[in-house]
């Protein structure tokens, strides 16, 4: 069945243990810098203004969370409160849309910085109110030099299956939930529309939109990005919101996979865009590469203005 089951299997599957795929997070960045590839870790950093979402504890955590730098950005790891961090605009050029980002890791790490806090700037920039989503992930080894062990040579780790790890996001949809009520609870004091509130997010954030649209229940983005994520075909439902897509074409994970999401939206007559980049690997995010997949952001901004997003509504 792949990626497209329907609305009430995800909530059936909701129910099992969570997964623990390595393969995403083995493959999820490859800047342009090789030179600090290497996990060091870091204490964790400020976030200002981050919010506890009140969903609790991940059920049988026991290792902490904890932080490293890698490729000059920054990640969390063993999440177990999932916290939400507002990066407003200018109150004198906010547009009243605001969106929910959810950065990628493989639910084993968040690239909090490359998927999270410079997409949000980016966005905020634009007059669109941003909220980057640390959602709770599945538990590592406490000890980063155990979690950063290389494979042996010439292992092959296992291609990560959306369909098994949808169905196992109980916690992280329900992260997800929480961070748009808490929005549209404080519309006011932020200067947000509730009725134009979407979601972004970046490979396990792209699958966790994805699940967040078809079982989020009260959630009910206006619109989605997903960024290389999966594009297995799926049921849409007929309330779909309108989708922004971008991949590379040489995405070591989903650039071999088909378009059958687009071709599925498509066929239910729900506005969608898609930008398949020639070059860009998996996890490009806002890091500045010579690719034109860096051209991203930019693409994503003028579709959102096309659709009078960037705009207050009338």
């Amino acid at each position: 069945m792949g990626f497209g089951f329907r609305m009430t299997a995800v909530r059936r599957r909701m129910r099992r243990p969570l997964l623990c795929v390595s393969a995403l997070t083995m493959c999820t960045i490859q800047p342009a810098l090789a030179q600090t590839d290497v996990m060091t870790p870091i204490a964790p950093p400020a976030q200002s203004g981050a919010l506890t979402l009140g969903t609790g504890t991940l059920p049988d955590a026991r290792a902490p969370e904890a932080w490293h730098s890698q490729y000059g950005s920054m990640f969390a790891r063993n999440v177990t409160i999932a916290t939400l961090t507002p990066f407003l605009p200018d109150a004198a050029k906010a547009s009243g849309t605001a969106v929910i980002v959810a950065p990628g890791g493989g639910f084993r790490t968040l690239s909090m910085e490359n998927e999270g806090w410079d997409v949000a700037r980016a966005l905020a920039a634009r007059g669109v109110a941003a909220f980057v989503l640390k959602y709770r992930l599945n538990q590592t080894p406490q000890d980063l030099a155990s979690f950063a062990r290389p494979a042996p040579p010439g292992a092959q780790p296992p291609r990560p299956d959306p369909a098994a790890m949808m169905a196992n996001l109980a916690p992280q949809i329900a992260d997800a939930r929480a961070a748009f009520a808490t929005v549209r609870a404080r519309s006011g004091e932020w200067h947000v529309d509730p009725d134009r509130i979407g979601m972004l997010g970046f490979s396990a954030g792209a699958m966790l939109t994805m699940a967040t649209t078809l079982a989020g229940e009260d959630a009910k983005p206006a619109f989605i990005g997903t960024i290389y994520g999966p594009l297995s075909a799926m049921t849409v439902p007929r309330d779909a919101p309108p989708m922004f897509v971008a991949l590379a074409a040489d995405d070591p994970l989903f650039g071999k996979s088909g378009f059958g999401l687009i071709d599925s939206w498509r066929g239910a007559g729900r506005p969608v865009e898609f930008h398949l980049f020639e070059q860009g690997g998996h996890g490009f995010g806002m890091y500045p590469k010579t690719t034109t997949s860096t051209g991203w952001f930019d693409a994503f901004a003028r579709w959102m203005a096309m659709h009078g997003w960037l705009k207050p509504a009338a």
